[in-house]
């Protein structure tokens, strides 16, 4: 039993690191209009960003073994699937003016 709680916890910093992830990305567009170096700020919010996630999938991998890492990443492109499907879907309602 404690094996599945591991797993669960590996599957939500999956889900946090992406929600991480895709919250820095969504700042980052948000406020690049406002930026002096747009080029710059993108690039050095990839980099960060970058960081972080493969540094924790790197955590994860030393002291938890690969299959942590594995759940981690799938938690994280789950969530990442369900953005973009989300976004997708609210983006077409617009279109067909049919959003509230």
């Amino acid at each position: 039993m404690s094996t599945l709680v591991e797993y669960a916890a590996s599957f939500s910093a999956g889900v946090l690191l992406g929600l991480f992830f895709l919250q820095g990305l969504w700042v980052t567009v948000k406020h690049l209009d406002k930026a002096p170096r747009p080029a710059l700020r993108l690039l050095l919010s990839t980099v960060v960003r970058f960081a972080i996630v493969l540094g924790c999938f790197y955590f994860l991998a030393r002291y938890a073994g690969w299959q942590h890492v594995i759940t981690a990443v799938l938690g994280f492109s789950l969530l990442r699937f369900y953005v973009i499907r989300r976004l997708s879907s609210t983006k077409q309602r617009q279109k067909r003016g049919t959003d509230k």
